[in-house]
């Protein structure tokens, strides 16, 4: 069936996220280990299940900091988070679309992402739907999400490609009967892409 749909992930696909080592500065700063009692915390954040405010409440008791103190590790979580737009692999796609391709975003995400990756990349100009895993509650590779997202652009598997820079969530969208390209980098992705789009 001929593909009419390219759906990519966000983190490490259209925004390029090298370790910063964040986590480990903070965890040193914290104290060691407490970046990781905040697990369940970040997880709960992934999936909607908490706030962005009751996280840092949350987190702030959990660690005996300062409010102060949680924001301006969460400042650089953020930058981190946001990493360096893919302007390469944006403007292929925002080509495709013009094309009459149907675009649309699945991303294992985090409260406050949409508002945050809206300021700084505006990528609702670029895409049909974009599908934020802690707005639906589900995260890639629970099948659902994948599903969710063919349902909002009235898509069968067969017809949607997409990209993920983590093997086992196109091995998902796959089982599923989507095509799926593992990105590695931005190259082999336009490459492979094309060669997907050019046998329809």
């Amino acid at each position: 069936m001929t593909i009419r749909a390219i759906v990519l992930d966000i983190g490490g696909v259209l925004e390029l996220t090298p370790d910063t080592g964040v986590y480990q500065r903070w965890d040193e700063r914290f104290g060691a280990g407490s970046i990781e009692r905040l697990a369940d915390l970040f997880e709960a954040g992934e999936v909607g299940h908490i706030t962005l405010e009751q996280l840092h409440e949350r987190a702030t008791a959990t660690l005996g900091v300062s409010a102060a103190l949680f924001d301006a590790f969460m400042e650089e979580v953020w930058v981190d988070y946001l990493g360096v737009y893919n302007a390469e692999m944006a403007d292929y796609w925002r080509a495709r679309r013009a094309e009459g391709y149907l675009t649309a975003i699945i991303s294992n995400s985090f409260v406050g992402a949409r508002e945050r990756e809206e300021e700084a990349y505006r990528f609702s100009e670029l895409t049909d739907q974009i599908v934020y895993s802690h707005e639906v509650g589900l995260k890639k590779p629970d099948a659902a999400i994948y599903e969710l997202c063919l349902g909002r652009i009235g898509m069968k598997a067969e017809e949607v490609v997409f990209v993920d820079d983590y093997e086992p969530n196109c091995e998902a969208a796959r089982a599923l009967g989507m095509a799926a390209v593992f990105f590695k980098d931005t190259e082999q992705t336009i490459r492979e892409l094309d060669a997907l789009l050019q046998k329809g």
